[in-house]
């Protein structure tokens, strides 16, 4: 089970995205400036190194034409241990890769983990497969609709408690394009508490069976519960999206790997409960990446085949309105995951933040996020109004160059 995330692509275009990585980093402010005139080639976050490490690694950067941010102490040895964000091209990568290989072991095992890391980015699964179908992920961004069986979502809460309604909601996304269609019994709003897992059946079981034969796309169920999920898994849901990222129950990654189904492993930080109480990070996108790997790595480690997850960083799920933002901003860098990335904007109150207005208020702010996302490497969005976001997404795709 992998728990530690020692390279990560960066995606530093914005100069203060860049700056707070150097300063992160220990980076003397006044090479700040020939930093910036190379954050359009690769960025490549190093985490720990020693000393020595550190100093070898720049130097052959050096060498090879490349450049190494390192703390402002490295050179004079007065650091134990720095981070680094390794600036190359590819070509360059190779060269450093090569020149690593003679040094000591310190250095030496870093070409692997770079050459890795080049190759997860460079290729990371965009597809699925649900039963006998691949659904590619790469030729557009695909859209998840939702619908809540819920008293209390904190926008659509009680308006699909009826079956029938929510029966009809789930067909009607479908006729407005939705690719897959996220069902849930248990709301996960800031402040929400947990529902038994019987009234979680409850309330999906008799929507699950109306559905079935009658539904197009796959039916995913969102919960964290692995009894529910077995459940809804017979009762033909296709997919699990579990907001804990398969830590709230044990027996959640057992019940997804023997159904063979995909699974959507989310970042939160906390609780529903208490998630959104000051929430603070010391490097936002370094510990979501890192807790989305050890995600993964509990998939793996109970048999989930890794190409069969799906991480989401978890949009006000423990965030901030700048750490959303920053997010969807540097989107990009979870291709260094190497499977496919979900999103989820919808209506959020970030968004309500940035403009002011209430949820029935925010879908130009959810359009607006959902283009954001595509164009920064998401490969599903889950949205409440797929009609809408669906035709954004046309535009947006085709100016990517997907269709």
């Amino acid at each position: 089970m992998q728990s530690e995330l020692r390279a990560r692509m960066l995606s530093v275009a914005s100069r203060a995205d860049l700056e707070s990585e150097l300063a992160r980093v220990g980076v003397d402010a006044c090479a700040w400036p020939i930093f910036r005139q190379k954050s359009g080639v690769l960025a490549i976050k190093l985490h720990g190194l020693s000393c020595a490490t550190a100093n070898i690694l720049k130097q052959i950067a050096l060498a090879v034409g490349a450049d190494c941010a390192v703390h402002s102490r490295v050179v004079s040895g007065r650091r134990r241990r720095s981070d680094a964000v390794l600036f190359a091209t590819s070509r360059q990568l190779a060269a450093i890769r090569v020149r690593l290989s003679s040094q000591p072991e310190c250095a030496a095992r870093l070409g692997p983990e770079i050459e890795a890391l080049e190759r997860r980015w460079s290729a990371a699964v965009r597809a699925i497969r649900i039963g006998r179908r691949t659904i590619d992920l790469s030729r557009r961004t695909h859209v998840m609709g939702i619908v809540n069986v819920t008293p209390d979502s904190f926008y659509d809460g009680g308006k699909y408690l009826d079956p029938r309604q929510a029966v009809e909601q789930a067909l009607r996304l479908e006729d407005e394009g939705a690719d897959f269609v996220d069902i849930g019994a248990e709301s996960t709003r800031p402040g929400a508490q947990g529902v038994p897992r019987q009234e979680q059946l409850r309330r999906l079981v008799p929507v699950l069976r109306a559905l079935r034969g009658r539904l197009g796309v796959t039916i995913s169920v969102d919960t964290t519960n692995a009894f529910v999920a077995e459940v809804a898994l017979r009762e033909g849901a296709g997919m699990i999206n579990d907001v804990s990222g398969l830590r709230g129950d044990g027996k959640m990654a057992a019940v997804v790997a023997k159904a063979g189904v995909p699974c959507v492993v989310m970042h939160m930080k906390g609780e529903p409960r208490t998630m959104q109480k000051n929430p603070r990070y010391r490097d936002v996108m370094g510990e979501i990446s890192a807790a989305l790997a050890e995600s993964l790595g509990i998939g793996e480690a109970a048999g989930v085949v890794r190409s069969q997850m799906l991480v989401d960083p978890g949009i006000g799920f423990g965030k901030t309105v700048e750490h959303n933002l920053e997010i969807l901003r540097r989107l990009r860098e979870f291709r260094s995951l190497g499977v496919p990335v979900v999103v989820g904007p919808s209506r959020k109150s970030f968004i309500g933040r940035v403009s002011g207005l209430g949820p029935e208020e925010r879908l130009e702010g959810t359009l607006a996020a959902c283009v954001v996302a595509a164009r920064n490497g998401a490969d599903v969005l889950r949205v409440h109004d797929v009609k809408a976001v669906r035709r954004a997404l046309a535009v947006a795709d085709a100016v990517e160059g997907r269709s």
